[in-house]
């Protein structure tokens, strides 16, 4: 059931905006709703919006920031205090309240163009009715989205679907467009289904309140089939009726294979991803993952109970064969091996440093069962992960790794060796080595220039400027051939390593 306003509609906003303000349903956090800079939003409809009898429609319309610049236009929202202020604020517009997914299933209009800023709501919220709704229509238009899509991507498409042929759209995404796995599926579809798909990269914050990047896709010539994305990159957003001319042309086929189907790597000069497409096409060369496996460390269900501080275990009296030294997170790595010196450091600061490692149908002392019927003990037996595993004490996945690598990191990725022996929670990555004769020969490199910005490349940017590798990420970093390489310009690899850490915000 759908609400539509238009032109003569006025309301009393004071009973929604108070019922709306205790609603978490309607959260900006919850909904995503961030809403667009004025020039940002004037900018992407005078593209989009031709002529004055273009039929614009933006899927989640907000307070009607698009909406306000083009008087033909038809708007969504699901939030009922947000729809309703679009309504002041556009009053040409015919604005519908309700789920924009069940609107598109069921209209039969369609638009010459589309423009707005599209909710991102990451996919542990995204779920549902709403997120089936969304998925099963998007798949019916020919995109199939993975089970960690955040809710953009599916927003994007939809819209699409809702073109004429020939029709344009311009939109804020976030950008995670540049190197998301699930966002590859979108721009699949957009390159199948438009004759022109522009990305303009945007270092500057569009949203400076808020951890998120935004970049701005323009899609034209619906019905149409692309033979390249055209990308511009620029340092800030400047107001202007057209989008910055694409200085990149990328290669279909180069892009799919080479980059993952990632846009990131384009942030940087020609030279440079030509001297790693040479390096990468050598026999000599190897990534991470020929010689290794890299993982997250265990997940305890709950780190205080099952993480003891040394003086406690002695308080308790339980048995050092039940006690596992254990890496907690990335603050306590040295820089180069976890040696027992480094264990006995930990030790002596009493840290929450053994994990207390049972097995199932292991006979437990009276020490240890009276730990577990503790009070402590019950509330973390409730936990998510303790409750759902039998028994509940039994922490799984508990691995001795050869290496320790940091999961997220500033300047650098940290990969250290784990002389001592600890086991490591998923706060790090376990890497477990495969082939000991290669990995010896080719992890003295790990602090290279071109090693480093393999790190910056396969991985991606996370809020606070942090660079964040996951495990699949972490096995692609390349080990190049010496021979592949030469004499390359070491000043021009740190140059863009600096680049890339710029474009997440890193600030030493």
């Amino acid at each position: 059931m759908f609400r539509a306003y238009g032109v003569a509609v006025r309301f009393d906003l004071t009973k929604v905006r108070g019922m709306v303000g205790r609603s978490p349903e309607y959260s900006q956090k919850r909904s995503g709703a961030y809403f667009t800079p004025h020039d940002v939003s004037e900018a992407l409809v005078a593209w989009a919006c031709h002529k004055p009898a273009d039929r614009m429609i933006d899927p989640s319309c907000g307070d009607g920031q698009f909406l306000a610049h083009h008087r033909n236009s038809v708007g969504i929202e699901q939030n009922p205090t947000s729809a309703h202020r679009a309504i002041e604020r556009a009053p040409g517009a015919l604005v519908h309240e309700g789920d924009f997914f069940s609107w598109a299933l069921e209209t039969r209009e369609r638009f010459e163009c589309a423009a707005g800023n599209p909710p991102f709501i990451r996919y542990q919220t995204f779920k549902g009715e709403t997120r089936s709704r969304a998925l099963n229509l998007c798949l019916a238009l020919g995109a199939r989205f993975s089970g960690l899509t955040s809710s953009w991507a599916p927003f994007i498409v939809a819209t699409a679907g809702l073109l004429k042929r020939g029709g344009r759209m311009a939109f804020v995404v976030p950008a995670e467009i540049g190197h998301a796995p699930y966002a590859a599926p979108l721009l699949d579809y957009l390159v199948a289904s438009f004759s022109t798909v522009h990305v303009t990269a945007v270092r500057k914050k569009l949203f400076p309140a808020l951890s998120e990047d935004c970049w701005l896709l323009y899609a034209e010539g619906f019905g149409g089939k692309a033979t390249a994305i055209g990308m511009s990159v620029v340092d800030e957003f400047v107001p202007a009726r057209t989008p910055p001319k694409p200085l990149i042309q990328i290669d279909l086929e180069e892009w799919r294979t080479v980059w993952a189907r990632r846009l990131r790597p384009y942030l940087l000069p020609a030279s440079v991803r030509g001297l790693y497409v040479a390096a990468l096409d050598h026999p000599d060369t190897h990534r991470l993952a020929d010689f290794a496996t890299v993982g997250i460390g265990y997940v305890s269900g709950h780190n205080d109970f099952f993480h003891l501080r040394p003086s406690a275990a002695q308080r308790l009296r339980i048995p050092s064969a039940f006690l596992q030294p254990s890496l907690r997170n990335g603050r306590a790595m040295p820089d180069k091996q976890i040696t027992k010196a480094t264990v006995e450091k930990w030790k002596q600061r009493d840290d929450p440093m053994l994990l207390l490692r049972l097995t199932r149908d292991q006979e437990l002392p009276t020490a240890v069962r009276k730990y577990l019927d503790s009070s402590a003990g019950h509330e973390a037996r409730q936990a998510y992960k303790c409750r759902n595993r039998a028994p509940w004490y039994a922490v799984p996945d508990v691995q001795i790794p050869d290496f320790v690598m940091s999961y997220m990191s500033g300047r650098n990725v940290s990969l250290v060796r784990n002389a001592a022996g600890v086991s490591c929670t998923n706060s790090v990555h376990s890497v477990r080595i495969r082939n000991k004769a290669l990995a010896s020969k080719l992890l003295p490199s790990w602090s290279s220039s071109f090693v480093r910005l393999s790190c910056e490349l396969e991985g991606h940017a996370l809020g606070g400027g942090m660079l964040k590798l996951e495990p699949r990420e972490a096995g692609r970093v390349v080990f190049p051939s010496a021979a592949a390489i030469g004499r390359s310009n070491n000043d021009e690899l740190e140059e863009a390593i600096g680049s890339l850490q710029r474009w997440r915000h890193y600030v030493d």
